[in-house]
């Protein structure tokens, strides 16, 4: 299974370090939400076109949408930034709208495939929710730490 930590960080390069760490980000560090099999690129896309009502290719090409930060030649784990307008959706989301996002988020192939159901989609959302509103209170970016 991929493991996919995310976490706040105040920039690019704060977060890239993160790879000189076996493990992933430290929870003594940085904010830290693990969620095995959440991918950073498409299920997070999907996730945002959902909760801002626009296209998956809007939001996929958004700055800083699944962008893979660290060495593409990495063998066994990236950083990969969170767009900022989706850290915003998600810090600004009430829980009817996360609510209202899971059920079709977990209809997506990706989390349909690794058998979320809505239920735990919301639980997610609500985590993800957490570690937006607390990245925007201290004006920090958010990123995943993608193992494989």
């Amino acid at each position: 299974m991929v493991m996919c930590d995310y976490f706040s960080a105040s920039d690019d390069d704060v977060a890239v370090r993160v790879l000189d760490q076996p493990g992933g980000p430290s929870p003594s560090v940085f904010d830290v939400v693990p969620l095995k099999g959440i991918d950073p690129v498409v299920v997070m896309a999907q996730l945002e076109a959902i909760l801002t009502g626009c296209t998956y290719d809007e939001a996929s090409e958004r700055p800083r949408a699944g962008r893979v930060l660290s060495s593409p030649e990495a063998e066994n784990a990236f950083i990969v930034s969170v767009s900022d307008t989706l850290r915003e959706a998600l810090a600004s989301a009430t829980h009817s709208s996360l609510l209202e996002a899971a059920g079709p988020w977990s209809e997506t192939d990706e989390l349909r495939q690794s058998g979320i159901t809505s239920d735990t989609a919301l639980k997610v959302l609500v985590l993800l929710c957490g570690l937006a509103g607390r990245a925007r209170s201290a004006g920090l970016r958010l990123f995943c730490w993608w193992a494989l």
